[in-house]
């Protein structure tokens, strides 16, 4: 294999736009695999907004920043094409954490790389109800939200890929469901598509005001913006509420910490428990997951919505359209 293209982070972006400034499309020919290694034929990329946080200098992030002129990590979706280990023979359809990339070269226990179930009809699946995004929803609203039936959830970012699973988690386990997303369209479809109670558009509704018309307030918050939406949520929260924080998309355009809520005194007025989670806290619990993931989405109780775009001269794109949330439903690049 010759001519792999790969995207090269050359600098710390700024803002959450003009990616171009920032990453080069580069070429490389093949190099001879390691032992241990394994080479992917990309089929599929994931945008993801957590990897906005791997191109800035900070590092009080959830992991180390990818140093300049490294290839752009994120998740893959593809076959082997080359191997060096036995686990994964060639052929074999895989998801792991790579790069950004025709072929990505990975070891395979710090990529998380996995075999997927091929009988799943939509191999983009593996990004959407059977993938992390998915076991994101599942852990953060059944375990740290701890939602029951007939409470209360707020989800932000809820026509995201994580926030509308975690919509439909919620609505599966006999919650009501309030999603927050910006636009009429997308509030639209989380009540028409998703079956919410509530649909919030925080971009021409004043959120604080609406959620205040909750008898009893929120019981759970799915948290995936922080920011003025988290100030807007907490005074509303019931007593003893939870929060699950899993995303700050507010402040993943600047390299400067996110202040603290401003409303941060209702945590304690409220008596509520916050807690923060991320994927690579739960990665080795996929499997899991996976059986009743599987068995709402063959029963048509989890839906995903994709964005898609082709080609990975195109990737830069995509990844703007989901960090500026002019995408529904979850962003993926088909190679």
């Amino acid at each position: 294999m010759t001519g792999n293209r790969f995207w090269r982070l050359d600098r710390h972006p700024e803002g959450n736009a003009d990616f171009a400034r920032f990453l080069t499309l580069c070429e490389e020919d093949a190099v001879p695999l390691a032992e241990g290694e394994v080479r992917i034929a990309v089929e599929w990329l994931s945008m993801d907004a957590g990897t906005r946080m791997w191109m800035s200098p900070r590092t009080d992030g959830y992991q180390p920043p990818l140093p300049l002129g490294a290839k752009m990590v994120g998740l893959v979706l593809g076959r082997v094409s080359e191997s060096r280990d036995s686990v994964f023979p060639v052929g074999t359809l895989v998801r792991g954490f790579g790069q950004w990339a025709e072929e990505a070269v990975v070891v395979p226990a710090l990529a998380g790389l996995e075999a997927v179930d091929e009988s799943v009809s939509d191999p983009r699946q593996h990004f959407g109800a059977l993938g992390m995004n998915a076991w994101t929803a599942y852990v953060g609203v059944r375990e740290v939200a701890a939602v029951k039936p007939g409470e209360w959830l707020a989800v932000s970012a809820a026509a995201g890929a994580t926030g509308s699973l975690a919509c439909q988690v919620g609505r599966n386990l006999g919650a009501n469901v309030v999603g927050i997303a910006g636009g009429a369209e997308k509030c639209r479809w989380l009540i028409e598509e998703l079956g919410v109670q509530m649909a919030i558009d925080y971009r021409a509704e004043d959120v604080e005001a609406r959620l205040a018309t909750i008898p009893g307030g929120i019981h759970a918050f799915f948290d995936n913006v922080g920011g003025p939406i988290l100030d807007a949520v907490l005074p509303n929260m019931a007593h003893y509420g939870r929060v699950a924080i899993c995303g700050m998309v507010a402040g993943y355009d600047s390299d400067a910490p996110m202040p603290g809520p401003a409303r941060f005194d209702q945590i304690l007025m409220r008596r509520l428990r916050v807690e923060g989670f991320f994927i690579p806290d739960f990665l080795e619990r996929g499997a899991e997951f996976l059986p009743q993931l599987r068995a709402w989405l063959d029963a048509g109780k989890l839906t995903v919505r994709f964005d898609e775009t082709r080609g990975i001269e195109n990737v830069l794109t995509a990844y703007e359209r989901m960090l500026t949330g002019k995408n529904i439903g979850k962003v993926v690049v088909r190679l």
